[in-house]
């Protein structure tokens, strides 16, 4: 799931990271702006602007709250000084932030949006594939085939496309 950051499991729908979001806790386990945790974006697509300008584009959360919410901080974060309209857009980040409660001792964590009681588990997410019409759309299948998935998974999630597991109803078949 970590490895949704690098791009991987997007090809099939994005139906892993659209079903999927980070939990803040502590905040320092979670990418203030690469990962979802609030809203429905990551940050760097809310505020492309500012996510350029930052010097430290890795920075979890709790990093950004004690950077961006110091008042008068002397720590700095931009590769140059901001225009009057950036820092317009700095305090609607700083907003987000205010609005943030950082538990220091809860850990942050992912949260699987379609069972969210029970969590992630392999059969809910293959009952996801199959009754959404996932397995439907063939212009998917292609996709499966990229060179960071290993081949064996690729095969899974090709025989799974089309519905070739050896599951019991189709031995049944």
């Amino acid at each position: 799931m970590c490895r949704i950051r690098e791009g991987l499991g997007e090809g099939v729908g994005r139906w892993l990271d659209n079903n999927s979001r980070r939990v803040v806790g502590a905040g320092n386990d979670t990418f203030f702006w690469h990962d979802i945790w609030v809203g429905e974006v990551p940050l760097k697509f809310k505020f492309p602007h500012l996510y350029e300008l930052m010097l430290n584009k890795e920075c979890s959360v709790a990093e950004a709250k004690r950077v961006l919410c110091a008042v008068g901080g002397v720590e700095r974060v931009w590769r140059r000084h901001l225009f009057a309209w950036e820092e317009e857009s700095v305090r609607e980040c700083t907003i987000l932030l205010d609005n943030t409660v950082l538990q220091n001792e809860v850990l942050d964590a992912w949260r699987w949006s379609l069972d969210p009681i029970h969590g992630y588990s392999v059969k809910g997410a293959y009952h996801f594939l199959t009754t959404t019409g996932a397995s439907g759309d063939r212009s998917a299948v292609d996709d499966v085939w990229h060179q960071h998935i290993p081949s064996k998974v690729s095969v899974f999630v090709w025989r799974l496309l089309r519905d070739r597991l050896p599951t019991k109803d189709n031995l049944a078949r």
